[in-house]
């Protein structure tokens, strides 16, 4: 969205998601494995969020064809599309919405994240929240390209970014080879000081400026018109 409109005045400034580190953190303490996926076998996939039109269902389909020992665990609430439509394999669990509270026990049991966002008109300006959010929880990642996804996570290393199915399977098996230490530290390395507190300080003094500026210049107009009194 800002690239789109940064050209239209001066003074706009991107916020990119902002992340509870210490709620999605807590996945590196290993917390218990929900009872509810404990019958899902090692190697999972994971997916939080809304599942509507934005994600690509066809592209879930072929990774869980194409993989039937992985696990694509989907966690979130079907709204604006017909659950009928969601692909039907014995290694896709549906398995509805999780409290907010609850979902780093969830990812604790993920070996990779993924974000099969499909690319329409819906994603065009999103930039996903859970992306620090899996990354926070030292859960590794592969994404669709989207634009805030690719830059900066994709460009430093710290998502895998696929457009297709077979290239997010060539992304996950390297994922699997990956050094795991250096990427965290790198990870921890970007995240370190994002925070929803940080972001809305930061909105607040970009508002606040220009409002001090015109009580200081009001303030000045009334000094300058006394004097002349």
């Amino acid at each position: 969205m800002y690239e789109a409109k940064k050209l239209h005045h001066r003074n706009i400034h991107p916020f990119p998601s902002s992340i509870d580190a210490n709620h999605f953190g807590k996945v590196r303490l290993a917390p218990p494995r929900p009872a509810d996926i404990a019958h899902i076998t090692l190697q999972r996939l994971g997916f939080f969020g809304v599942i509507d039109e934005r994600m690509d269902l066809d592209f879930v389909e072929t990774m869980a064809r194409a993989m039937p020992e992985w696990n694509f665990v989907m966690i979130g609430p079907v709204v604006k599309i017909d659950r009928e439509s969601l692909p039907q394999l014995p290694n896709i669990h549906w398995i509805g919405g999780r409290d907010y509270s609850l979902l780093p026990d969830y990812v604790a049991s993920w070996d990779v994240g993924i974000m099969p966002f499909a690319l329409n008109e819906s994603t065009r300006f999103i930039s996903p929240t859970k992306t620090p959010e899996f990354l926070a929880a030292a859960c590794p990642v592969v994404s669709t390209p989207i634009t805030d996804v690719v830059s900066p996570y994709g460009i430093m290393g710290l998502v895998e970014i696929a457009s297709t199915a077979e290239e997010a399977i060539v992304c996950l098996e390297r994922l699997m080879q990956k050094n795991q230490l250096r990427w965290l530290k790198a990870v921890d390395a970007h995240l370190d000081g994002n925070s929803w507190d940080r972001t809305c300080a930061q909105m607040n003094a970009y508002i606040s400026a220009p409002l001090n500026e015109s009580r200081c210049e009001v303030f000045a107009d009334k000094m300058i018109g006394a004097s002349r009194v």
